[in-house]
C-alpha cells in the first residue's frame, strides 16, 4: 500500500537523485556550451535566427526555447529572433532556411532519426545545428541518463544558459567593459575589457554554477516541500480515480511547462498509463481571441469556464505567483470545487497568500530560468508520482 510518508520519501529521493547526474553533465559540457554561445552571438549579429523543433514532449522545447530568446526576462535585452517549427519542421525548414541560422533539434534520450536527418540537412546548408541529443552537429551531446523526464530538465537547463549567455557575448562585444543589467549574473565580468578567451573560459565557470544553483534549490524544495508534493500528487490521483481530468494553464515559459505536462500525461513515457489531461497553453486561437475581444486577464478564465468540471484540478504555473490571469483561473476553479495546485517561485505571491491553491508548492528564489528548471523537476515527479499510486506501488 502506497502511504503518504513512503511518497514524499520518494519524491526527495527523486530530487536529490537529479543534482550528481545534472553536476556532473554541464562540468563537462560547461566549456563546449561556451564556445557555441560565441558563435550563437557572431551569427546573431550577422542576421542568423534560431530555428527549433521536436516532437510529442519535445515540441514544448522547442516552444519554451523561442519564448526565451524572443522574450528574454531580463527587462532591457534584445528580443532576438526564434521560431518553433514543430508542427512541420521539415518541409518549413526547407523553406526558410539561410545559412546563417542555427537549427536546434530536440528528441529523446534514444534520439530520433527524423530529427537527426532533419538537422544533418541543415547542415549541408552551412548553418549551425544542434542535436539534444544526437552523434553529429555542431554541438551534439550524449544523453547522460535513459530517464525521459531527468532528460528533459537537463536540456532545459541546457537552453536556459545558451540564452543567457548569449547577452554576454553580446554586451561585452558592444561596450566593451560594461555588461550593463547581466552584471549580476556575471560579476566576474567587473568592468574591465577581458580578451575574449578569457571571456569563454569565465562564462564556462558561471554555466557551472547555474547547475550549482539549481541543486541547492533541489536539496531545499526536498527538505521543505517533499511532503507538500506527495500530497498533491494523492489528491490529484483521488480526483482522476472519480472521472476528473487535470486542467494546466501557464504564461511564457511556464505556458511551455504547462503543455509538457499535460502531454506527459496524455502521451507518456513507455509502460506509464495515459492520464486525462489538457493545457489551456495549447489553444492560441482561444488566447488571442479572449486577449482581443476581453483582455489578457480572462485568457485562462474563459477557457476553464468552457472546459471545467467540478471533479477535475486545476494546476497554475507561474514563477512569481502573481499574474492576473493565473489567479483569476485559480478563483474560478475554487468557485467550482475543483482542487487546485500551483507551482510558484519568488515566495508564492498573492496565489499563495490569498490562499488560491489547495497545494501550493514554492520554489524560493527570484530568478525565473532556475525556478522554471525546478518547476520542471516538480511536475515531472508529480507525474510520476501519479504512475505509482495508479499501480499501487511503494
Amino acid at each position: 500500500m502506497v502511504t503518504a510518508y513512503k511518497l514524499a520519501g520518494q519524491v526527495e529521493e527523486r530530487l536529490l537523485e537529479r543534482n550528481q547526474l545534472f553536476e556532473q553533465f554541464f562540468s563537462r559540457e560547461a566549456p563546449r556550451l561556451a564556445e557555441a554561445c560565441r558563435e550563437m552571438s557572431e551569427r546573431f549579429l550577422r542576421g542568423g535566427r534560431l530555428l527549433a523543433f521536436g516532437r510529442g514532449p519535445y515540441a514544448t522545447d522547442a516552444q519554451h526555447v523561442s519564448v526565451e530568446f524572443v522574450h528574454p526576462v531580463i527587462v532591457g535585452k534584445r528580443a532576438l529572433p526564434a521560431l518553433d517549427l514543430s508542427l512541420l519542421f521539415r518541409p518549413w525548414l526547407g523553406a526558410i532556411l539561410r545559412p546563417e541560422d542555427m537549427v536546434m533539434g530536440f528528441g529523446p534520450p534514444e534520439g530520433d532519426f527524423e530529427i537527426w536527418a532533419t538537422l544533418q540537412e541543415a547542415q549541408l546548408r552551412q548553418s549551425m545545428t544542434f542535436a539534444l541529443p544526437g552523434l553529429e552537429g555542431s554541438y551534439a551531446v550524449h544523453a547522460a541518463t535513459q530517464d525521459p523526464f531527468m532528460h528533459q530538465e537537463m536540456i532545459e537547463v541546457l537552453y536556459h544558459t545558451l540564452w543567457e549567455t548569449v547577452h554576454v557575448f553580446f554586451e561585452h562585444r558592444e561596450l566593451g567593459h560594461d555588461v550593463g543589467q547581466s552584471e549580476f549574473l556575471y560579476p566576474f565580468l567587473g568592468r574591465e575589457k577581458q580578451p575574449n578567451t578569457n571571456l569563454v573560459a569565465e562564462v564556462a565557470s558561471s554555466i557551472l554554477m547555474k547547475a550549482h544553483d539549481d541543486t541547492r534549490l533541489r536539496e531545499q524544495l526536498a527538505q521543505d516541500e517533499a511532503e507538500q508534493i506527495g500530497s498533491a500528487a494523492f489528491a490529484i490521483h483521488e480526483r482522476l480515480r472519480c472521472g476528473g481530468k487535470i486542467i494546466a494553464f501557464g504564461n511564457g515559459g511556464s505556458a511551455t511547462d504547462a503543455n509538457d505536462f499535460a502531454i506527459d500525461c496524455v502521451l507518456p513515457p513507455p509502460g506509464y498509463q495515459s492520464i486525462p489531461a489538457v493545457s489551456l497553453s495549447l489553444e492560441p486561437a482561444n488566447i488571442t481571441a479572449v486577449a482581443n475581444d476581453i483582455g489578457s486577464d480572462a485568457i485562462f478564465l474563459r477557457q476553464l469556464i468552457a472546459q471545467a468540471r467540478a471533479e477535475d484540478v486545476a494546476i497554475g504555473i507561474s514563477t512569481s505567483g502573481g499574474s492576473r490571469n493565473i489567479i483569476a483561473a485559480l478563483q474560478e476553479a475554487r468557485k467550482r470545487n475543483l482542487l487546485t495546485v500551483a507551482l510558484l517561485g519568488y515566495d508564492g505571491g498573492e496565489v499563495k497568500r490569498k490562499h488560491l491553491a489547495d497545494f501550493p508548492v514554492v520554489v524560493k528564489c527570484d530568478y525565473i530560468p532556475r525556478i522554471q528548471e525546478v518547476q520542471a523537476s516538480i511536475y515531472h515527479i508529480i507525474r510520476e508520482s501519479l504512475e505509482v499510486l495508479s499501480r499501487g506501488q511503494a
